[in-house]
C-alpha cells in the first residue's frame, strides 16, 4: 500500500478514492528520471503550451 494524492483536493490518503471528496487519486511521486527519455520532449512541449 503506497500514498496517494487526491486530484481535487490535494489531500493524501492510502485509499483509491479520496475520502473527503470522493474523486480519484493518483501516485504523488515524479516518474523515474532516465537519461535517454524518449518522451521528455514531448511532455516539455505540452508544459510549454499549458503555461
Amino acid at each position: 500500500m503506497r500514498i496517494r494524492k487526491c486530484v481535487k483536493c490535494s489531500r493524501y490518503t492510502l485509499k483509491m478514492l479520496c475520502p473527503l471528496c470522493g474523486s480519484e487519486t493518483t501516485n504523488p511521486q515524479p516518474p523515474k528520471y532516465s537519461p535517454t527519455d524518449k518522451y521528455g520532449e514531448f511532455r516539455r512541449k505540452m508544459l510549454a503550451q499549458s503555461d
